[in-house]
C-alpha cells in the first residue's frame, strides 16, 4: 500500500491528509477517520462484459488488514437496524461503497457513525431532477450532492423514504453541518490518472480528521 500516488484529489483539498506509507498506527484506531481508497485490476466480469464487484464484507475485511495492520473475519462484522456496519472488538464503525473498478471503506472513531459513498460521474438527468426536488432545489443536484445524499442515509438513520426535507450546505471544503442533527458532510473529488474523476462523500455523526490510503491490487 502507498500514498496517494497516481490518485490525485481537487485543488478544495482542505483538512484531508494522505497516509504515509505502510498501515496506519494501531493507536490511531478510533481517533481518525481512516478511508482507504483501492483500485481492483483484477475484478472478473459477468456474461455482458460488466465487471463484478467483490461483497461489502470482503472489501471491509480486506481494508481493515490494509489500513491497520488487523487481521479478522467476516463473522466479526455486525450490522444494527439501519444497515450501519461496524466491528464491535475494535470500537469501529465502518461505511463501504464501490463503483466501478474502485471501492472506499471508512473506520470511524469509536461511538460514531460513519458513511462513505463513491460516484463516477454517469449521465443520470431522471436522477439527478428527482434529488433536486427532494433538497428543495430548483436545479438538478450535482453528483457531488448525490454522493453527500447516499453518505448521510449510509450514516444515520434516514432511508430513501425518509430522505424528503434533507438539505445540504452550500459546499465547501471540510466538515459542514446538515439539518439532520448532530450529523455533518464533506466531500471530494478523486482524480485517477487516465480515467474521468469520482467524487468521494462521507457523513458522520460528529467531525473529525480524516486520513486518505490508497491500494492499487493487480
Amino acid at each position: 500500500m502507498g500514498a496517494l500516488m497516481g490518485l490525485l484529489l481537487d485543488a478544495g483539498l482542505t483538512g484531508y491528509t494522505l497516509a504515509p506509507d505502510g498501515p496506519a498506527a494501531v493507536e490511531e484506531v478510533g481517533e481518525t477517520v481512516n478511508v482507504l481508497v483501492s483500485r481492483h485490476r483484477g475484478l472478473p466480469r459477468d456474461r455482458m462484459g460488466h465487471r463484478l464487484s467483490a461483497s461489502g464484507r470482503s472489501l471491509i475485511v480486506g481494508a481493515l488488514g490494509t489500513t491497520y495492520g488487523i487481521r479478522i473475519t467476516a463473522k466479526d462484522l455486525a450490522r444494527d437496524g439501519h444497515k450501519r456496519w461496524s466491528v464491535p472488538a475494535l470500537g469501529l464503525s465502518v461505511s463501504v461503497a464501490h463503483v466501478g473498478t474502485y471501492s472506499a471503506v471508512a473506520f470511524a472513531p469509536a461511538g460514531r457513525t460513519v458513511g462513505v459513498d463513491l460516484q463516477d460521474e454517469r449521465d443520470r438527468p431522471y436522477a439527478l431532477r428527482w434529488l433536486g426536488d427532494l433538497l428543495g432545489r430548483e436545479q438538478p443536484a450535482t453528483i457531488r450532492d448525490f454522493a453527500e445524499c447516499e453518505a448521510l442515509i449510509k450514516a444515520s438513520h434516514l432511508t430513501k423514504e425518509t430522505f424528503a426535507g434533507t438539505r445540504l450546505p452550500e459546499w465547501r471544503p471540510g466538515w459542514r453541518p446538515t439539518n439532520t442533527p448532530t450529523y455533518e458532510v464533506r466531500s471530494v473529488v478523486l482524480r485517477p490518472e487516465g480515467e474521468p474523476p469520482l467524487h468521494l462523500a462521507l457523513a458522520c455523526d460528529a467531525p473529525a480528521p480524516v486520513r486518505f490510503h490508497h491500494l492499487e491490487e493487480e
